[in-house]
């Protein structure tokens, strides 16, 4: 395995960034996850686009223009998937503010780090794509917009990892979490749907969601499968009486739900056929990696 660290390849047992790295000592930074399929990068523009934006956001300055990290995280996974001899990976893009000293001013970060691993990524075994996940309803509330945006993909995943910690605490594999307001958002990794009178229903951004590539994949499917769907704002009754129950993320990519606290769901019609759809869609919308940029 080769990782990319500010414009050069290090093995992996080579791969460090500094202890004073403010991606390291403050979450100050922004990430992508990726994936490849058959030795294509599944929407590799979005990913970038909403990258540069979350930068933007925080006034981090990526010290590479798109096209030359677009062409550096190609030949990364170019050179990975053929070492490791394989077709399908997961991408990490990883931009922190870089080194600097004990101190949070992030002036004192002269130059960012731009880090790129690819290697492979199983989220949920198997049998839960079968059989179904179960959901808790968390405790932890996402902060709202004017505290900490959602729609930033940064490095700060604490009040994820809180809700995490209390679904494994459940036995659970995600957790539901809710906005200030007491409205749906997401689970720590994935962004959740619900089907309901054969409608597909999703939470809008402004509730306090990450905007996510695959949910964004789902919607554009459910138009080309002629399905209807809504971006709206769902409750925790509207969740507990669905009819079916998905979750979406680059990592999960399309996961059926069949229990959220005690309440158990099928894996309904509507669920499958996206999921069946989703491997054609990801071959009209991924870049090879063994074409020109």
């Amino acid at each position: 395995m080769k990782v990319f660290i500010n414009g050069k390849l290090y093995p992996k047992q080579e791969a460090k960034i500094s202890v004073w790295d403010h991606g390291f000592l403050y979450g100050d930074g922004v990430f992508e996850g990726i994936r490849v399929y058959n030795n294509s990068i599944f929407k590799l523009d979005q990913h970038l686009k909403r990258l540069y934006n979350s930068a933007k956001v925080i006034e981090l300055d990526i010290p590479y223009s798109y096209n030359e990290l677009k062409e550096h995280l190609i030949n990364t996974v170019k050179i990975n998937l053929e070492e490791q001899k394989i077709e399908n990976a997961y991408i990490r893009l990883v931009v922190s503010r870089g080194e600097g000293d004990l101190g949070l001013d992030p002036k004192k970060c002269k130059t960012p780090s731009v880090v790129i691993i690819v290697d492979k990524i199983q989220l949920y075994p198997k049998e839960y794509y079968e059989k179904g996940l179960k959901l808790i309803i968390s405790s932890f509330r996402r902060p709202p917009a004017d505290v900490l945006s959602p729609r930033i993909k940064s490095l700060n995943y604490l009040n994820n990892i809180l809700a995490k910690i209390e679904a494994n605490n459940s036995n659970a594999q995600e957790a539901v979490m809710l906005n200030p307001n007491g409205y749906i958002t997401e689970c720590t990794a994935d962004n959740i749907f619900i089907v309901k009178d054969e409608v597909v229903k999703t939470p809008p951004p402004f509730v306090g969601i990450l905007e996510g590539i695959t949910r964004e994949s789902v919607l554009e499917m459910c138009q080309e499968l002629n399905i209807k769907h809504q971006e709206v704002i769902l409750d925790i009754k509207d969740l507990l009486t669905a009819d079916e129950v998905f979750i979406t993320g680059t990592g999960a990519e399309i996961a059926p739900v069949t229990q959220i606290n005690n309440q158990t769901f099928p894996i309904g019609n509507i669920t499958r056929k996206i999921t069946n759809y989703f491997p054609q869609f990801v071959k009209k919308h991924s870049t090879s990696v063994f074409a020109k940029v």
